[in-house]
């Protein structure tokens, strides 16, 4: 079965909105390469799962589904990293993430290295077949 449409009935478009340029101002902060490569990650996300909602959470970019957030991302001083919003998501996939630095709920990568579009579609895939079933694929 393939993903089902998650939005809630009737988002607020307007809403949606400004969680859009939210995450553009957060992109605007940072120096480049990080902007380019958190620019072209988010990219990849929505493209993968367009029907995602765009926000800010825990004052980082992220991405819900159904009002669960399953995908982020954030810029630090040495590093980014993607938030799968989940504890065991990196656990779940430590043969594709080998040679990345990671915590429990957080995956590391260089500034301008952005992450692989298959490893991107794996975390999502496991992020919302947690989230929502593994009935939901991408």
């Amino acid at each position: 079965m393939a993903l089902q449409t998650l939005d809630p009935p009737g988002a607020d478009l307007e809403n949606a909105a400004v969680s859009k340029n939210e995450i553009d101002d957060y992109l605007a902060t940072l120096d480049e390469p990080k902007r380019a490569t958190l620019t072209r990650l988010r990219e990849t996300i929505v493209a993968i799962v367009p029907d995602a909602e765009q926000c800010i959470s825990y004052n980082m970019p992220a991405f819900k589904l159904q009002g669960k957030t399953i995908a982020g991302f954030a810029a630090f001083k040495s590093h980014l990293s993607y938030l799968p919003h989940s504890g065991s998501v990196i656990g779940r996939l430590a043969e594709e993430t080998e040679g990345y630095t990671s915590t429990k709920g957080s995956l590391h990568f260089p500034v301008d290295q952005p992450l692989p579009e298959q490893l991107v579609k794996k975390l999502l895939e496991t992020r919302i077949a947690e989230a929502f079933g593994p009935e939901n694929e991408l």
